[in-house]
């Protein structure tokens, strides 16, 4: 599974919680394959090797949008959940999570990457997210997960509702793992 969208849609908070119910190894790329200590960025072939060793195990949930690697994620995907969020939605998220987890290093972030309150780069990039980024995401969808099924997102309680009906239909012993 593959869950992308905007900073602040929420999307690891998605991933940790399907890949607990549906007991799925969760993978972050901003944790796992992008940053390294001190926000510096993993140079990128070594990150792309990273993803591509990732995606050959047979079972995983994970999360980021990053387009330019979505030649790798999508043809081992089975199933896309686009987090689509209003920006405001999504502008909120990324400034409460700056407020929470200030100075420290969130779950789905790697090692040595303290949080800190998002600057107006940061900021600008959130609210331009449809603009700039939704069309290169738009095409790697085309060209290299034409068949893949997407399951798009709207709100937290469409993510909360998709948790909950997972949760439930885990818990049937005739639907056993996904």
């Amino acid at each position: 599974m593959l869950v992308f969208g905007s900073s602040g849609a929420g999307k690891s908070t998605l991933s940790s919680a399907l890949g607990h119910q549906l007991d799925l190894p969760h993978l972050s790329m901003d944790r796992d394959f992008y940053w390294l200590p001190g926000w510096v960025a993993r140079p990128r072939e070594e990150s792309r090797a990273l993803i591509a060793a990732a995606v050959a195990s047979e079972r995983w949930i994970m999360d980021g949008s990053f387009p330019s690697s979505l030649d790798l994620r999508l043809p081992r995907t089975d199933l896309a959940i686009w987090l689509r969020l209003p920006r405001l939605t999504c502008l909120t998220g990324v400034i409460r999570r700056g407020f929470v987890h200030r100075g420290r290093t969130r779950p789905d972030m790697a090692p040595g990457c303290p949080e800190r309150l998002p600057d107006r780069d940061f900021l600008s990039y959130v609210w331009n997210f449809e603009r700039d980024t939704v069309p290169a995401i738009i095409r790697g969808l085309d060209a290299h997960g034409p068949r893949v099924p997407t399951l798009v997102i709207r709100s937290r309680r469409e993510a909360d509702t998709l948790v909950a009906a997972v949760a439930t239909r885990s818990m049937c012993p005739d639907h056993a793992t996904a």
